[in-house]
Order: C-alpha cells, then structure tokens, then sequence
C-alpha cells in the first residue's frame, strides 16, 4: 500500500510586537501604500508537515518520531520571536526553514499564514489627525494571505511553490456598471440593466515569476496586498463593466502590467448586490435595500502571463 501523510497544528494566532518596519517598496500611481511600522506583526499560522518518517506512528503507534502539534505551536511563537523580517512570506519561508533543520524527520512542509486586522487608530497629532502608534483596532475586512512550499535541497531548503493574496474585499459601485446581452430563455428572469450597482465580495491571489523577487529583503521587487487592494478598488472605480467577468479581467490586465514580477493572478468574486425593498415613486436612483439570500452567484479567473 502507498500512503501520504500529513499532519500538523492550524490556528496558531501570533501577536508579536514591533517587529521590523516594511521599508523600500516601490509606490505606484494606484495607492499611497509605501510600507507599514510593523508595531503589531499579527498573523493565524498553519503548518502541514509531510513525511514518510511518521509512517510507524499509524501502522504500529510508535510515535518515537513525531513531533507533537503542540510543540510545533510554541515553535512557531519562538520563530515570531526570531525573525528579522517585514513580511509575512518572509516570515513563513523562514518558519519552514527552521522546521526543516531543526526535524531531519521531516520531509518537507507548507506553512500558510492570514493577516489578523489590527488598523492604527486615528487620534490627535500635533498636525491634525494621525495614525496612532500604540492603539489599534481590531479590524473585520481584507486580510493579506500566503502559503509557501518549503523543501530540502542538497545543500539547504528552498521554496517549491507559493501564493499569495489578499481575501475579504468587498465593495459596492453604485453606478457604472452593467448587465445585459446574455443567454434569455424560458428560464430566465432576470431584467437586462445597462446600468446598475454593483457589489461584490472578491478574493485575489497572485504569484511571482521568481521567489527571489518575493523574498528580496529590500522589499523593491515585494507587492503589498495593501496596493493589489488600492489597484482592484481604482480600476473598479473608472472602470465601466459590462459584467463581474468583464471587470475582474481588467483588474489582471492592469494587476500584470503594474507589476511585471508577477506570472499570474487570480479571482474569486461573488455577486452579493443586495436585494431591493422600495423605490421612490418619481423615478429617482433613490432606493432602499436589504442584505440579499443566497444563492449568489460566482466568478472566477486565473490569468497567466505570456513567457
């Protein structure tokens, strides 16, 4: 018999505190994201360990090679503790990493991570209003995502495959967008708009070319999920769609071309336009909505950039 195995501790909330700041990344017309303090470096962390080596651990209960899930917990506390890093990819190559050369019995691991939202809260400066730099506020929208690859080479590890993304955008058009020209049969309900709002939620994923760009410590070539955010919401912004396929589209084309370091995108959207309750009887754009009941509808895109 063959076997895979696998296994491992998901969850691991990290709160780490003045972790260094995110400096050198590139500023694009798009956003005035430049880098980030890093004063809380916040993050749930996943890790998956693969190997043959804990085979005898299900054929025989001898767990002489296992490595305990709660162990790998603190492991992964005393790394936040460690790294000298700015970024959560960096962080995470550098986890798996460590993994790997401190359990030979390891063959070789993912390691994925979340952002865990904790915005500066605005407060009095003595120029105005300004970012705090000791109170933060727990914050419930888009979160920056990765997951890496980490195995053994001859001579040490390196990174076999990554994503990275930003999930939990949603935003509402109220205008500029449209529906219409598709398939009208004796199924369909649905009324044609030319012009509508529209609001979706949207997860985007992206890859580099190579992982050297992604893992440069000098941050020149590392794309922020705080700009591929700003991208999205500008091209949204200008864009006139004809449909959610249309638009996320246009999101790739402009994604690729901002940033040539990149070899494909991704899109995961949904249609969460609410649902209307009244509108107002002079024919005015004035309505009154409620949350919309599923089903919704789903788009999804990945674009490759030509080699």
């Amino acid at each position: 018999m063959r076997t895979e195995i696998r296994y491992g501790k998901s969850n691991v909330s990290l709160y780490r505190f003045y972790a260094s700041p995110l400096a050198g990344v590139r500023p694009i017309p798009e956003s005035s994201f430049t880098g980030r303090a890093n004063t809380l470096f916040a993050y749930d962390v996943d890790v998956e360990v693969y190997g043959d080596s804990f085979l005898a651990s299900y054929t025989d209960g001898d767990n002489s090679q296992v490595v305990a899930t709660d162990s790998m917990k603190n492991f992964v506390h005393q790394m936040a503790i460690a790294y000298t890093g700015a970024t959560l990819e960096g962080f995470l190559e550098f986890l798996g990493t460590q993994f790997l050369v401190t359990y030979p019995q390891m063959g070789w691991v993912r390691v994925r991570g979340r952002e865990l939202p904790y915005r500066a809260s605005m407060v009095p400066t003595d120029h105005g209003f300004g970012p705090s730099n000791v109170l933060f506020s727990h914050g419930r929208d888009e979160v920056g995502t990765a997951s890496l690859d980490v195995k053994r080479d001859g001579s040490g590890t390196h990174v076999t495959h990554h994503e990275c993304g930003i999930a939990g955008l949603q935003l509402i058009k109220v205008t500029g967008s449209a529906f219409a020209r598709f398939v009208r049969d004796g199924f369909t309900t649905l009324e044609e708009r030319v012009d509508r709002p529209l609001y979706i939620f949207l997860d985007v994923g992206w890859n580099y070319s190579d992982t050297r760009a992604l893992l440069d410590p000098t941050h020149a070539t590392y794309v922020p999920a705080e700009q591929v955010r700003d991208l999205c919401a500008v091209t949204f912004h200008e864009f006139v769609s004809m449909s959610i396929q249309h638009l996320v589209w246009e999101m790739g084309q402009r994604i690729l071309a901002r940033f040539p370091q990149l070899a494909t995108v991704s899109f995961e959207a949904q249609n969460r336009l609410w649902d209307v309750v009244v509108r107002a009887e002079d024919g005015s754009k004035v309505v009154s909505y409620c949350d919309p009941r599923p089903p919704y509808g789903s788009i999804s895109l990945v674009v490759h950039r030509d080699a």
